[in-house]
């Protein structure tokens, strides 16, 4: 009868690394794909509203957003307290709405276009004036489509 021995000098193979670049980079694509980038700097502070209706938007690119609220603590030095509108990255008046709208229109698809929802993302202390020459401007804009941004109201 035969008898085994561990005397064999067996080595332990190396690990082969050979596909280790395709799983980084897959890996890699992976996470740029679900990774969303924080696509506007916010100049505005606002706290909004709370509401106990509130439904969620179905087409996230299809909604535009306007701020508006108190300049930042960094920007209250130069631009004061008072509430200010804030369009993508820029603080900018009442006169500047139509040329954004129009601007965001024309970065959608032709058929999309006409589906395109404007959010206003307010403070809830801002007064209800300025919030009406938004709408004013979004009208004149041909923005019919309007949202309020609000947070649920909890018991």
């Amino acid at each position: 009868m035969g008898k085994f021995s561990n005397a064999g000098g067996r080595e332990m193979p190396e690990l082969n690394t050979s596909s280790l670049p395709d799983l980084v980079f897959a890996f890699l694509f992976f996470i740029m794909m679900v990774t969303s980038m924080r696509e506007v700097t916010l100049k505005v502070k606002f706290k909004t509203p709370q509401a106990t209706e509130i439904q969620k938007l179905e087409k996230k690119s299809l909604v535009t957003f306007v701020y508006v609220g108190e300049p930042t603590a960094e920007l209250q030095a130069t631009m004061g307290s008072e509430t200010r509108i804030q369009l993508n990255d820029a603080i900018a008046d009442i006169d500047e709405i139509q040329d954004y709208i129009a601007q965001e229109k024309s970065s959608m698809k032709e058929d999309e276009a006409p589906f395109m929802t404007v959010s206003i993302k307010g403070d809830a202390e801002t007064k209800m004036g300025i919030v009406s020459d938004i709408k004013q401007a979004l009208r004149e804009a041909y923005a019919l489509k309007i949202n309020y941004s609000a947070s649920l109201k909890v018991d």
